[in-house]
């Protein structure tokens, strides 16, 4: 079986050793400082330049994602910590600013950050892995954030980054 598929059932760590269920308690601190747990995490079909050695989607592991609800439940947990790690959250019909919505905006939104970089490959991921409509409420968020918050320094090329990135998967 796929490493990335026996790290996200839970039962094999990544390349550095750790288990999905550990990344997914660990700080914003961590989360923000450590730049290779992304990949694994939200894994796309193109080769990371970050970490060369990440995986990347492939068909059987995109077939594996869209029949197995395990793997669709743990995408979800992560996609639903990144939103935590932003200051967001998720509602049953749309993703709004979470209560940590004022401490955390500045790590990311109030500037263009690396950060830009992770939102884009969680659209990606979570559109090639079955979870659509979720990068749809997530980028319908980022949108009406960048149109309605005052202190926003999201350039447009990430707004066109994270805009292909949802129509094209």
């Amino acid at each position: 079986m796929d490493s990335l598929i026996l790290f996200y059932i839970g039962s094999h760590p990544d390349s550095r050793g750790r288990f999905l269920s550990e990344i997914l308690k660990q700080d914003d601190l961590w989360l923000e400082a450590t730049h290779d747990y992304i990949q694994w995490i939200f894994p796309n079909e193109d080769k990371s330049r970050v970490t060369p050695g990440a995986p990347t989607i492939t068909t059987k592991i995109k077939n594996e994602f869209l029949k197995d609800e395990i793997l669709q439940q743990h995408l979800n947990a992560s996609f639903n910590r990144m939103l935590l790690f932003y200051g967001l959250r998720n509602t049953n019909n749309t993703i709004v600013k979470g209560n940590n919505w004022n401490s955390r905006k500045s790590n990311w939104f109030t500037e263009d950050t690396h950060n830009n970089l992770r939102i884009t490959r969680i659209l990606k991921s979570l559109n090639s892995l079955g979870l659509k409509p979720e990068a749809l409420k997530f980028h319908q968020a980022l949108t009406e954030l960048v149109e309605n918050e005052k202190d926003c320094g999201i350039g447009e090329t990430a707004q066109i980054f994270w805009l292909n990135a949802v129509k094209n998967a």
